[in-house]
């Protein structure tokens, strides 16, 4: 059996969903398309029953291509729960009324029971139930109430006989509303309370920034107390002995020990420089970068379950406006800070060409990931935060003058944000769990090949002399335009498989504050990973992918040149 959840946006689906389904889920894309769902299983009475958490829609009458996806899933399913979001039912039974025309077994889920009784909403869920002939089950997925009863119903679901003219849809609607809802009088909540100071500008903006800036000094402390107290711990004390008691058993030297261990520094290994398989290849993801993506996934995850990320989407849509995008895009720029393919793969909200186009670049060339985020603080930071200053800044303004330069340039619309803003909610902490394992394992699946194959490709570069030649090819415009040695165009180089792998290139390289700040910007800049760019030409096609490379390496160039300019002046 097949159970579709389906309802609108921000009605807590997925919290439904994972009290639903266990650990093991699956995340995958419609066949054809890049809109994604997710998947999972109930065990019930010695049978396995199949869940999908369908994207969210507000109507079957397709307005984007995420409903249209919706409405051809239904045809897949056996079974239609429909999560409702009880304190907003009148818009909510618009969607609940059209599911009834598609004679599929439904069971409503009348989930958020405790907010809509909190805010002096009371519903007669039974009266609900006898006038649309569709089992109506009060739940609050945070708490699990309801959720055993929503369990029980599935195998009794049964198609409903509520007859009605849709053309006159939102009259029953009203009929429905007026028979089996009572609104009673209620003072403000403190969750209401913060609600209204988080989305008003003199109070929201400042907050926002609070919120931002403790978001990202937490996940730099969580990332560096796992490096610091666990990872490095690991792999110093207990990984390092077993490789090179390895390294002694090939001999110290030859083809498969560089490629396996890569290099000894005075007989002892240098996870960070050492480009080996078992040295490097998996330090620089476990050790280093895991952590902070880690830590950034847990930050993430707790803004989206919260509901504060759509009060950030509102805060920043006059700004957005200004670069041809609207509120929503900072999410994709959000998630580009943990990886910058998930960050691709979220352009698919935005609605025109034009905004996925803007949105895809601004993020590939000024929204450094995790990963290279990580590397970037180990090298530079060392010098102090001013280097880091410099470089985060300069990407800053990056992402604000080309945006101004893209919205006048690139051709289409940027209509006007249309959201919904949530109640604030406390995350149901399983299901918090459950998005980062995903996160976590999606991660580690994505990345580790890439890193893998950038180390393979590196050492047979160093042995056949190809990164020297790159650096004799390129030693006019790295050198002279961008102030750094030539050896450094074999890490832009290597930049293209895993940013983060070529940062760590410049180590053994001893460059100044300048040289590492001019660098960490170019590389962050000039082009994505090879993982990010396969998925951009996937959402943007070939010819909009092109024109993007173009404005990448352009633009590196220049920012490059100019500011390896001004630091040699001051």
């Amino acid at each position: 059996m097949k159970v579709l959840l389906m309802g609108n946006p921000n009605v807590g689906k997925s919290v439904v969903f994972n009290r639903l389904t266990g650990v093991d889920v699956i995340s995958s894309n419609y066949p054809g398309t890049t809109i994604s769902f997710t998947k999972g299983y109930i065990k019930k009475d010695g049978t396995h029953i199949e869940v999908i958490d369908v994207p969210g829609v507000y109507t079957l009458e397709p307005t984007c291509k995420a409903e249209e996806i919706a409405v051809q899933m239904i045809n897949d399913g056996d079974v239609i729960i429909n999560v409702i979001d009880s304190t907003n039912l009148e818009r909510n039974l618009n969607l609940t009324l059209q599911l009834i025309k598609q004679k599929k077994p439904i069971i409503v889920c009348l989930n958020l029971w405790d907010e809509a009784e909190h805010t002096g909403i009371n519903i007669n869920a039974q009266k609900l139930q006898n006038l649309i002939d569709i089992p109506c089950i009060p739940c609050c997925a945070l708490t699990g109430q309801g959720i055993k009863d929503l369990v029980e119903e599935i195998n009794k679901a049964k198609p409903s006989n509520f007859g009605f003219n849709d053309a006159k849809r939102w009259n029953e609607i009203g009929k429905i509303i007026e028979q089996v809802q009572i609104l009673s009088h209620r003072h403000h909540t403190v969750g209401e309370f913060l609600s209204d100071l988080s989305i008003k500008p003199v109070t929201g903006i400042p907050l926002a920034i609070v919120v931002l800036g403790l978001t990202f000094f937490l996940i730099r402390f969580i990332g560096e107390s796992l490096i610091g107290y666990v990872f490095e711990p690991f792999f110093e004390n207990l990984w390092a002995p077993l490789v090179l008691k390895l390294s002694d058993l090939l001999g110290n030297g030859g083809f498969i020990h560089d490629l396996l261990i890569g290099r000894l520094f005075d007989g002892q290994l240098d996870f960070g420089q050492s480009f080996g398989l078992l040295t490097t290849g998996l330090f620089v993801p476990i050790g280093a970068v895991l952590p902070y993506v880690f830590a950034f996934y847990i930050m993430l995850s707790f803004l989206e379950d919260s509901g504060y990320l759509p009060r950030v989407a509102v805060m920043v849509d006059v700004l957005m406006h200004k670069l041809g995008l609207h509120g929503l895009a900072i999410i994709p720029m959000l998630l580009g800070f943990g990886c910058n393919v998930p960050g691709a793969l979220a352009t698919r909200i935005l609605e025109t060409r034009k905004e996925r186009f803007i949105s895809a670049t601004l993020m590939s060339i000024a929204v450094p990931c995790m990963a290279l985020q990580a590397m970037i603080i180990g090298l530079v930071g060392r010098h102090g935060f001013l280097g880091l200053g410099i470089v985060f800044t300069t990407l800053f303004i990056v992402w604000i003058v080309l945006g101004v330069i893209l919205k006048k340039f690139v051709k289409g619309a940027s209509p006007e944000i249309f959201i919904e803003i949530p109640h604030y909610r406390m995350p149901y902490f399983p299901g918090l769990l459950k998005k980062i394992w995903m996160r976590i394992k999606w991660f580690v699946k994505e990345a580790l090949p890439f890193v893998f194959l950038g180390v393979v490709l590196v050492n047979l570069m160093y042995s056949l002399g190809i990164i020297q030649f790159i650096g004799e090819f390129a030693s006019p415009v790295v050198s002279t335009l961008l102030g750094l040695p030539k050896q450094a165009a074999g890490a832009l180089f290597i930049g293209f498989l895993r940013k983060d792998l070529a940062v760590g290139m410049l180590v053994p390289m001893n460059l100044s504050l300048k040289q590492l700040i001019v660098a960490s910007v170019v590389l962050s800049m000039y082009f994505p990973c090879v993982a990010t760019f396969t998925t951009l030409i996937k959402e943007l096609g070939i010819k909009d992918m092109v024109k993007s490379s173009i404005i990448m390496i352009v633009s590196s160039l220049v920012v490059g040149g100019l500011l390896n300019l001004v630091l040699f002046n001051f």
